[in-house]
């Protein structure tokens, strides 16, 4: 049986102005391995999804996007995952800008699938990137939050991936001095800045 991506709904008004989808990371653990929602890198981005809806004071639709397979292989990406959640919501508010929240590798597929026609904005939050990865960003504004602490994800990578996207868009890149790569203890300068961030750019707060 083929598994299949889901979007959990974390707040849904009638009439938003703005959608945002929040990523997850997690890397594979075997073959094609399929996503579970208590797996920690799911649940972590509970709190994250729920800041962003706060910050969109009722005008923001949010969702969580469930993987159908953990890792990153050449068969299937979270990239895959991100373009059909992206394409569901455009068909479900048409003419609504969508906005992506991603952490770890979910920080990367929201880098790469943030070329969507639909994207407006890009928060990577400790991303796992190579520092090749580019995407055509030209018109998004991207925001790369990066712990300095992280032993994971190397922000010498993200910086290098930032230079590369800032060439044709509005790329900013914090760093989080003490912020290691499950962003426990920094929740303000993570989560925070991601949904200050997202409802700024969708809603024109900024």
């Amino acid at each position: 049986m083929e598994a299949s991506p889901r979007l959990v709904a974390v707040r849904e008004p009638s009439a938003p102005e703005g959608a945002v989808v929040v990523l997850h990371g997690g890397a594979s653990r075997g073959d094609r391995v399929l996503v579970s929602p208590t797996q920690l890198s799911v649940v972590r981005m509970i709190p994250t999804a729920r800041t962003v809806a706060r910050a969109g004071r009722g005008r923001l639709a949010v969702y969580r996007l469930l993987n159908r397979y953990r890792g990153w292989d050449s068969r299937h990406t979270p990239v895959d995952d991100a373009d059909w959640a992206l394409d569901l919501l455009c068909r479900r508010f048409p003419g609504v800008p969508l906005g992506l929240v991603g952490h770890s590798l979910g920080g990367r597929a929201a880098l790469l699938a943030g070329d969507h026609e639909a994207v407006r904005s890009v928060v990577a939050l400790n991303p796992w990137v190579y520092p090749d990865d580019h995407a055509e960003l030209t018109g998004r504004r991207v925001l790369v939050v990066h712990g300095l602490c992280d032993r994971v994800a190397s922000p010498a990578r993200a910086r290098s991936v930032v230079r590369n996207l800032s060439r044709t868009a509005d790329v900013e890149f914090v760093p989080v001095p003490a912020g290691k790569h499950a962003m426990v203890g920094h929740h303000r300068e993570f989560d925070g800045r991601a949904a200050a961030f997202t409802a700024d750019v969708l809603l024109g707060l900024g």
